[in-house]
């Protein structure tokens, strides 16, 4: 995965509570069995005028000129909250977003914003509708944010701190997921593997042929 340092992009508003993962990615637009090809379902139901069209609503805030390149969301509480599917992140990813800044998330989606390379990031609620307001004006859509120091810095210049654990942190920083982590350890697995094998090795010799 894409290493998470900082990150400098277009940030767009959907400020509704509880978006869960159906919102971001319906059941209809999963045919797929891969990560690829699920970023034309994002929010398909706001997106698109009609079920499984792809007519663009012009209302839909990712639709409109200014908002094209969007690569960070700022959402209301519990967003991503409903069913564990993976394919809503995967979707998300696909479309280019790398944060989301909400005031809650539900638990299995942070887990897989991490798992993914997406910054799942809380913030309080009048801090993100202060940062919304902000990014109304044409001009003013790029928020920037610092992982390594834990900053979100506002178009204004305003740097709002946030908290991380520090494994969350490690892996987006590394562009690790969880098989990229184990990894990291593959020297101490090796000597413990060769180790075992040493101190255990009737587990290891084939069997003899037993006369009857």
């Amino acid at each position: 995965m894409t290493p998470f340092i900082t990150h400098t992009g277009v940030a767009a508003a959907l400020l509704r509570t509880n978006i869960d993962t159906d919102a971001i990615i319906p059941s209809r637009e999963m045919k797929l069995v891969s990560k690829q090809g699920l970023g034309e379902g994002l929010f398909a139901g706001w997106r698109y005028t009609q079920v499984g069209g792809r007519e663009p609503n012009p209302d839909f805030i990712l639709n409109q000129s200014a908002y094209q390149g969007t690569s960070i969301l700022l959402a209301g509480k519990n967003f991503g909250c409903g069913s564990s599917r993976e394919h809503a992140v995967w979707a998300l990813a696909e479309y280019g977003i790398r944060a989301i800044i909400a005031p809650s998330f539900g638990a299995i989606f942070y887990g897989n914003c991490i798992r993914n390379g997406i910054l799942p990031l809380s913030l309080p609620d009048e801090v993100i509708a202060a940062m919304a307001a902000q990014i109304q004006d044409p001009q003013q859509h790029q928020i920037r944010i610092d992982l390594a120091h834990r900053q979100v810095i506002g178009v204004d210049g305003t740097v709002y701190e946030f908290v991380i654990a520090k494994a969350c942190q490690h892996m987006l920083l590394d562009g690790l997921d969880q098989i990229g982590l184990t990894l990291k350890r593959a020297d101490s697995i090796a000597a413990f593997e060769s180790d075992y094998q040493k101190r255990r090795h009737w587990l290891f010799e084939l069997p003899t042929d037993v006369a009857g």
